[in-house]
């Protein structure tokens, strides 16, 4: 048997699996993560709140002005990533606003819209910058230096970092596929940038319905991929087989983390709203991301 039949006799069968809507909300929803502490948090941009889900309520946790995707730290400090004032932010464990901790511009580039972040524990952290046509991927060191990871993607979305290989696995939306970054490689090599996969296509022909949105993986290697317009979401093997498909009980999937065993996943019915939370008791762990 090879390693991806071996993998995908693993995941339950899509038949068998129904998301539980777990809120409505009056805004469209993004950048899940799940704490140490047990509680979900999620951002709601045009609303601009910072959630955290505990006891069967949302709890106001932060302010921000357009908080998007999200990442949270080994001493469970957030990072967050503005996408109206076009930087990344970071608040402490309880919520309390901390400063910016990316500058403006990146080797001369202003940033736009970062979108989504992934974090290097020891290094520093990769986000996003969402711009049609030429979109970057960017690195902040913890020490404040910063540089282009990569450039001239379509609306690069969700992000991915997988410490133990060094690859960066990124949704390039407007495409509609992942792309894969070789960080053991030299840019200038043909392999440092590559297609992992294309992902299926919405037979209602909209632009929207293809769209490639949050990345999450878990912890034998798989790829989780929020499928924006499709209400879906699907798994990719570490060689970009598609794996599975499950309906994520959200119109416009946005993003997705793993927790408690479960998959949760933002998103909503429009922008700016109104938004849903929705859980896929899918019996899965998530890769640890420190």
């Amino acid at each position: 048997m090879n390693e991806g039949n071996h993998l995908h006799n693993k995941l339950p069968d899509p038949k068998n699996i129904k998301a539980q809507i777990i809120l409505d909300l009056d805004f469209y929803t993004e950048g899940p993560v799940f704490g140490e502490d047990g509680f979900l948090y999620y951002t709601d941009l045009a609303g601009e709140g910072i959630y955290c889900y505990q006891d069967g309520e949302p709890k106001l946790w932060a302010k921000g002005k357009r908080p998007n995707g999200q990442a949270i730290m080994a001493n469970g400090d957030h990072l967050l990533c503005d996408s109206l004032t076009g930087r990344i932010v970071r608040y402490d464990h309880k919520g309390k606003l901390l400063g910016e901790v990316s500058p403006n511009r990146i080797d001369g580039v202003k940033i736009t819209c970062p979108n989504d972040i992934a974090v290097h524990t020891d290094q520093g952290f990769f986000f996003t910058d969402s711009i049609r046509d030429n979109g970057h991927v960017y690195f902040v060191a913890w020490n404040g230096d910063a540089k282009v990871v990569a450039t001239g993607i379509d609306f690069p979305n969700g992000i991915v970092y997988n410490i133990e290989n060094h690859l960066l696995y990124i949704a390039e939306s407007y495409k509609n596929r992942i792309l894969k970054i070789n960080l053991n490689l030299p840019s200038s090599s043909a392999d440092y940038l590559t297609v992992m996969a294309t992902l299926p296509y919405n037979d209602t022909n909209k632009e929207t319905g293809n769209l490639p949105d949050g990345l999450a993986m878990d912890k034998d290697g798989r790829l989780w991929v929020a499928h924006y317009g499709m209400q879906a979401i699907q798994v990719l093997s570490e060689d970009g087989v598609l794996l599975a498909s499950y309906d994520s009980g959200i119109p416009l999937t946005s993003n997705l983390c793993f927790g408690g065993g479960d998959l949760w996943v933002t998103g909503g019915f429009g922008e700016p709203g109104p938004g849903r939370l929705s859980r896929i008791n899918i019996g899965i762990e998530g890769m640890p991301l420190n």
